[in-house]
């Protein structure tokens, strides 16, 4: 394998290419990104880089000179428009076609739009030049609507807030964060917002957005009320990034379909955002737009493809940083999930919490409690009974290690 070719210079790709670097692999390395800029992180931009508490450059992952070093050929702001799976070849948006041995695709997501939402003060943020421009309007417009109350609504309308706009914040479900945390959750983010003078419209959907001379003015509700904007960000989830796969012969369904190998063809892998696999840990396909994966699965993708044979079968991890909360979550959290309060109160902004699903610990979560949750993540790596969370009282105080050693046989040599 001499030529590898990695399609998306984000953190996966970028988190890939130096795997296979460090891996000591030495051959002809291309990394193809769709953006001008050198690989940056995307958190900060719904938060730092919004509220202007950080300039761009800081976001940005390596310097030059880190660059340089992965002797790698950047093709920077040149999409991939294509992809020949059989003859091994990306073709590139100026027509340029490369060929490569190995493939890693990191495409991301793009985010999705309302129909006739391309109007003056409508914004979607998803890349550096989306904050910026975000950040250049919030400045100069006092009433921001935004719709969808997911991990990035809620985090771009707690920014506006801090920045002293008049923000209302718009979602079709009961609660903000419904998905992935649940009502009762979700429930005490929407307080959260309250506190802080969010203006909720939440179990309404959107009709339309109203507009003059090409400029948006409002958002038009299911029930008929406008709400007047200055400017409207949508928050309305995104898409994998697969249109330049669709005539490449790959599985495509909710992303690049793969194994648990993170192998969607022979000598053809994705990882981060774009990337739907088989995880072995949960037993299900998931596809997941966490930060912490994009760098975890561009490993093990890197390294399958150097030929480790290892399945990729993480506990997930992410979080969402809004006003002074930081909530954080290790695992999956289904929609029927069972939710317990293990230690702590959420009446006093300090607590963690247990998902069950099938008789186990599928998840954990703490607010502002990221030390305990750290401890409590062990329940989910193994596969802990849900009786072990419910055998106390309505809020005891047990932890993973407590548990730990509650069930540990006594004979020495079981656990390593």
């Amino acid at each position: 394998m001499k030529r590898i070719v990695i399609v998306g210079a984000s953190a996966a790709g970028l988190t890939a290419a130096e795997t296979l670097r460090r891996r000591g692999w030495d051959g002809h390395l291309t990394l193809i990104g769709d953006e001008p800029h050198p690989p940056y992180d995307r958190p900060p931009l719904s938060k730092q880089i919004l509220t202007g508490d950080w300039p761009a450059e800081r976001a940005v992952l390596r310097s030059p000179q880190d660059l340089a070093h992965l002797q790698a050929d950047l093709r920077l702001g040149q999409p991939a428009t294509a992809l020949d799976a059989a003859g091994h070849r990306v073709r590139l948006g100026g027509g340029e076609s490369i060929r490569f041995d190995g493939l890693v695709i990191a495409t991301g997501v793009t985010p999705r739009r309302l129909p006739d939402s391309d109007l003056a003060g409508v914004h979607v943020l998803r890349t550096l030049d989306d904050a910026l421009a975000l950040r250049a309007a919030l400045l100069t417009a006092p009433r921001v609507v935004v719709v969808g109350a997911g991990f990035l609504g809620t985090e771009v309308a707690a920014a506006a807030r801090t920045m002293g706009l008049q923000v209302t914040l718009v979602e079709p479900e009961p609660v903000p964060v419904r998905h992935p945390f649940g009502d009762r959750i979700g429930a005490l983010v929407a307080d959260l917002h309250r506190a802080h003078g969010t203006r909720l419209r939440c179990g309404t959907p959107v009709r339309r957005l109203r507009s003059t001379g090409g400029q948006v003015t409002g958002v038009e509700l299911g029930d008929a009320t406008t709400l007047p904007a200055d400017l409207v960000v949508l928050a309305l989830g995104a898409t994998p990034a697969t249109g330049w796969l669709t005539d490449s012969g790959l599985h495509l369904g909710n992303g690049v379909v793969c194994d648990a190998w993170c192998r969607a063809a022979p000598g053809i892998y994705a990882a981060g955002d774009v990337a739907s696999w088989h995880n072995p840990h949960f037993g299900t396909r998931m596809r997941l737009e966490h930060r912490t994966n994009a760098t975890e699965q561009a490993i093990a993708a890197a390294g399958n493809l150097l030929g480790d044979a290892i399945p990729f079968a993480p506990v997930p991890y992410f979080w969402t940083d809004q006003y002074d909360t930081r909530i954080q979550a290790y695992g999956i959290l289904p929609p029927d999930a069972d939710l317990r309060v293990i230690s702590g109160d959420p009446s006093t902004g300090r607590f963690t919490a247990a998902y069950g699903h099938q008789g186990v610990v599928v998840g954990v979560l703490g607010w502002n409690n990221p030390r305990e949750l750290r401890t409590l993540r062990r329940l989910v790596v193994e596969h802990a009974p849900w009786t072990a969370v419910t055998a106390a009282g309505p809020y005891p105080p047990l932890t993973a290690d407590r548990w730990w050693e509650s069930t540990r046989p006594r004979t020495r040599g079981v656990y390593s």
